[in-house]
C-alpha cells in the first residue's frame, strides 16, 4: 500500500519552483547558495572551471602530491594557506590558483577556497585581470607581501560574496 507523504511532495515542488525561478532569472541553485548572484555568467564559468580543478583537492595529500606545501597556521576567518610556489607567476588561471584554503573539520580538513596571487613586479600600477566582470577586487601588498592576491570561496558559501574579503563570516568563532 503506498503512503502519501504531503510534506515531502510540497518539499519536491518548492525545490522545483525555486530552481526555475532561478533558471528563468539567469542563475543557477548553485550560484545562489554560493553567493555567486550578482557574478556576470562569464564568471561563473570560469568559477566552475575552478571547481572542477579543484575538486580532487577535498584530498588535503592530493594538494600535497602537487606541490601544494602549508604556509600559514590557521587564520581566523580564513583557515591554513598551502601555496604551490610553482603556480606563482604573472598570469592568472581560474583553474590553477596558487593557494588552498582549509579549515579543520572532524579529524581532518576541508577544502573552502582559494587565493590568486600575482606579483605586483607583473602588474605594478593596476590590479591584474581576475575573473569577468568587476566583482573580484584584488588586494594590493596583501598580507604585507609583493602581491596581488584574490580570494574565491569556492567550496563554502559565503554570504557576503563569492569573492568577500576575509574573513569569512561563516568560521569566525
Amino acid at each position: 500500500m503506498k503512503v502519501f507523504r504531503p510534506a515531502a511532495v510540497l518539499l519536491g515542488i518548492g525545490s522545483l519552483v525555486v530552481g526555475i525561478s532561478m533558471v528563468v532569472h539567469g542563475g543557477s541553485a548553485a550560484a545562489g547558495a554560493l553567493g555567486e548572484e550578482q557574478v556576470p555568467a562569464a564568471a561563473r564559468q570560469q568559477l566552475a572551471a575552478a571547481r572542477n580543478a579543484t575538486a580532487r583537492y577535498h584530498d588535503v595529500e592530493l594538494a600535497i602530491a602537487d606541490g601544494y606545501v602549508l604556509s600559514s597556521p590557521n587564520v581566523p576567518g580564513e583557515g591554513f594557506h598551502y601555496v604551490n610556489r610553482n603556480l606563482i607567476d604573472c598570469n592568472f588561471e581560474p583553474e590553477r590558483p596558487e593557494v588552498l584554503l582549509y579549515v579543520p573539520s572532524g579529524n581532518g580538513l576541508r577544502l573552502v577556497g582559494a587565493e590568486y596571487s600575482i606579483p605586483i613586479a607583473c602588474s605594478p600600477t593596476a590590479p591584474p585581470e581576475g575573473f569577468a566582470g568587476d566583482a573580484d577586487e584584488w588586494e594590493f601588498m596583501a598580507e604585507g607581501r609583493p602581491i596581488w592576491a584574490r580570494v574565491a570561496w569556492l567550496w563554502l558559501g559565503n554570504p557576503n560574496g563569492i569573492f568577500a574579503e576575509p574573513p569569512h563570516p561563516l568560521l569566525i568563532k
